[in-house]
């Protein structure tokens, strides 16, 4: 009688291989949570910017920090994938591409697309 496993069995999530339609969607549900949390401080600035001309002078110093800098850089590939992955999803809603191969293709041109744009973006910062 072969004995039976009582200890949990551990699964780790760096050995499982996702579709890239799978990292598609769970990157547009992180890029959504992100862009929803950076919410508060980005209408902070924007409040700040539009108190006068010393309040924008703070918003433009804030943005100068290399840390809020970095900030952006994320937002930006947050704003960019969710809105890529957002068309994408869009359009399969409708029926289109949403063969194997068309939704493959889109899945790795929005994850592609997004990190070109913000690698562009990260140039025009710096």
């Amino acid at each position: 009688m072969p004995s039976q496993r009582t200890a949990p069995i551990y699964l780790n999530l760096f050995r499982i291989r996702f579709p890239a339609g799978a990292i598609t969607s769970i990157a547009h549900r992180i890029s959504g949570v992100f862009l929803f949390l950076s919410l508060p401080f980005l209408i902070y600035l924007l409040d700040l910017s539009l108190q006068g001309q010393t309040g924008f002078e703070q918003a433009v110093e804030w943005l100068q920090c290399g840390w809020i800098r970095a900030g952006s850089v994320a937002i930006a590939w947050s704003l960019l994938h969710h809105l890529l992955a957002g068309i994408r999803f869009l359009l399969i809603d409708i029926g289109v591409g949403v063969t194997l191969q068309a939704a493959r293709t889109s899945a790795w041109l929005v994850n592609i697309s997004a990190a070109l744009l913000t690698l562009a973006y990260l140039g025009w910062v710096l």
